[in-house]
């Protein structure tokens, strides 16, 4: 059977990784952010970067430890066991499905906002792009992504540049809904930095992947949370969060703001490659983490099938694809944003409990090691925990519905694949 191809560098990794956390989260949902946390966006923004913070740790240990496509998959099953590994496998390509979806309805808008045209059909087509990229190879994705993840920098520069003038002109602990609405604004927020964990889903086209890809999942929250913070005082500072919240395309906004209507038709544009990017990256982690699942035989063989010509699991990336096209019909931007946010939640509960496993049960010296233990006991995956804990406890009861119903479908489907458990 043919192979997947070791072909991405720690750099190249890294740039992937800030590409897709850098993109749809600030460019799509930033307006709904400042609705929600008013000038205090910048300390939703720092909440949100903790609770990424804590757990990215567990899964540069985890992926130091397991350095495979099946990522969480593996993890799981090698501490709690293959029905609690389905559950999780399950919830994260369900993730990344409607994170896709929330994306492409992102995109878009913009496109929208510059050429009039209906959203749905839009993000259709965009996805049928995507799908078509996503089976010409592994590499060419890489160099696109990284192309499009330096432009979609230069456009956040652009806000950061334009708000620099404006620092301090408003009062940035005024919050919209008070601490409630920062705590909610955070959680939003939350999908902004989703991304560094489907990195780990590239190991096994990965050059030393025990190493490498670690290496960039701490890079990289890094450098997002800095960017991050300073576009959130930013957008602010020139823009009322009250027209924020309202507006269709709100980083372009405040460039019209400052420069004019020249200036919003670019950063549309920027946000196109952005959003693009960002749906491009989470798909293709998608497609790989259900071909790792199909390695462990916990999913149909047929989700193996590698082409020849391009080295890539193509009826992943097909049945990844049309799924997230179904997702498209929610149309409502922000619960499918924290839809996606519960399904990330979930498992990030499960990925720091199995360190925690991990460290009891089967300890070892070599690779990364999450800093901060009590004899064994592991401090930070154990923060990772209740801050994701208390994340979802702040997430709407639809959303709770919506989850929920998630995971009985999920249960539903592994019996009828009659997957045979140890």
């Amino acid at each position: 059977m043919t192979k997947l191809e070791r072909s991405l560098s720690l750099w190249e990794l890294t740039l992937m990784s800030v590409g897709i956390i850098l993109g749809a989260g600030i460019y799509v949902i930033l307006g709904e952010a400042a609705g929600l946390s008013g000038n205090s966006l910048w300390l939703s923004f720092i909440i949100a970067a903790i609770v990424a913070t804590l757990t990215a740790l567990s899964y540069a240990e985890l992926s130091s430890r397991f350095p495979k496509a099946g990522a969480e998959y593996v993890y799981v099953e090698n501490s709690f066991g293959k029905r609690l590994a389905w559950l999780v496998g399950w919830l994260i390509i369900a993730g990344s499905v409607i994170a896709s979806a929330t994306v492409a309805i992102g995109f878009s808008r913009y496109f929208s906002a510059i050429f009039d045209t209906p959203i749905l059909a839009v993000a259709f087509i965009m996805l049928i792009i995507i799908g078509i990229i996503l089976i010409i190879g592994v590499q060419e994705t890489a160099t696109l992504t990284i192309i499009f993840m330096v432009i979609e920098a230069i456009g956040l520069i652009i806000i950061i540049i334009i708000g620099l003038p404006n620092f301090g002109k408003v009062n940035y602990f005024e919050a919209a809904q008070g601490f409630k609405g920062i705590i909610e604004g955070g959680v939003l927020i939350f999908f902004s930095y989703l991304g560094f964990e489907g990195i780990t889903r590239l190991a096994a086209e990965t050059e030393n992947p025990k190493k490498n890809i670690p290496k960039a999942i701490i890079y990289s929250i890094v450098i997002t949370t800095i960017v991050y913070i300073l576009v959130g005082i930013a957008a602010v500072s020139v823009v009322p969060w009250e027209e924020l919240a309202h507006a269709k395309a709100p980083l372009a906004l405040v460039a019209e703001r400052v420069f004019g209507s020249n200036s919003f038709l670019i950063l549309s544009i920027i946000a196109l490659f952005s959003t693009f990017n960002t749906a491009l990256v989470m798909l293709l982690s998608g497609s790989r983490l259900i071909f790792g699942i199909a390695e462990r035989k916990a999913l149909p063989r047929i989700f193996m099938s590698v082409l020849k010509r391009f080295k890539t699991p193509w009826a992943s990336i097909i049945v990844i694809i049309i799924a997230s096209m179904l997702f498209l019909l929610l149309e409502d931007l922000k619960t499918i944003a924290n839809l996606t946010n519960f399904t990330i939640f979930v498992v990030f509960i499960v990925i720091n409990a199995s360190v925690i496993y991990f460290r009891y049960k089967k300890p070892i010296d070599k690779g990364f090691k999450v800093p901060l233990s009590v004899g064994r006991f592991p401090i930070i995956p154990l923060f990772g925990i209740i801050t994701s804990v208390f994340m979802i406890t702040n997430l709407s009861l639809f959303v709770l519905a919506l989850g929920a119903v998630l995971i009985i479908v999920g249960i539903i489907v592994d019996l009828i694949l009659n997957i045979k458990y140890e």
